[in-house]
This record gives structure tokens, C-alpha cells and sequence, in this order.
């Protein structure tokens, strides 16, 4: 028996599985499969998986009213270019912006935040390393 323990995927909770999965596999280039209660993203990145709530109710941001409690971060190479591309899939572009010098917070059709940004992996663990969080 192994005790590997690898990420394998991340799961988003949706009033329609798949029409959500539609929408990230247009901004990511990649594909959607599955179906309204069950769903996932394929691509060359990686893929997303997204699961059907009756009771979904949308965050909002900012606030702590229906918190965002997790968030999706795309790397992107070109904000402007990216931000259209995210609006013509169905993304609206969120009022309060934190970090707009590197970073543009959208929202997906089902309401949650994630981020267009400039910022790779590597400047994300720098961050993490200079302090503790929270």
C-alpha cells in the first residue's frame, strides 16, 4: 500500500455543471465534458471539475455576506487582451480591484471571483515565503 497523496483536481460548486464548464473550457481553450449535475474541464494546463447545488447561492465581492471562500488565478500574459477575451465568454468585470497593477478580478457566470494574472506560480510562493498569513 502507498501513502502518496497527490492533488488531483479542484471541484467547483455550480447551479449548472455544465454550462459552467463551458464557459472556463472558452476562456481556457480547453474542453468540456459531463453533464448539468457533473462536469469537467479538460486542457493542456490542467483541468477543473464542477458539481451541481441545488441550494448555489453566489459569493459576493468583496464582502463576507456569501463569501468567496476559494478563487481560481489564470496566468495570462497580456490583461487587456485576457480581460476581453474573459468578457466575450460571459465574465464580468468586478468594481473592487486590489491588485490591479498585476492582477484583474472577474467573475465567472455562476459569480465567482477569479483572477486574470500576470503572476506565475514563482511570484505566488515569493509571497508566501515573505511572512506568515493571516
Amino acid at each position: 500500500m502507498s501513502d502518496l497523496i497527490r492533488l488531483s483536481g479542484t471541484t467547483v460548486d455550480a447551479p449548472d455543471a455544465l454550462a459552467l464548464a463551458r464557459f472556463y473550457a472558452e476562456l481556457t481553450g480547453g474542453v468540456a465534458h459531463g453533464t448539468s449535475g457533473w462536469a469537467v474541464v479538460t486542457g493542456r494546463n490542467g483541468s477543473i471539475a464542477f458539481q451541481q447545488v441545488g441550494s448555489y447561492t453566489p459569493p459576493r465581492w468583496p464582502g463576507s455576506v456569501v463569501p468567496m471562500q476559494m478563487h481560481l488565478d489564470f496566468l495570462v500574459d497580456d490583461l487587456d487582451a485576457a480581460g476581453e477575451r474573459a468578457l466575450a465568454a460571459g465574465a464580468t468585470r468586478l468594481g473592487f480591484q486590489p491588485n490591479s497593477d498585476h492582477c484583474i478580478v472577474y467573475a465567472d457566470p455562476a459569480g465567482h471571483p477569479f483572477c486574470l494574472s500576470t503572476w506565475d506560480v514563482a511570484d505566488l510562493v515569493d509571497l508566501a515565503q515573505d511572512g506568515p498569513a493571516g
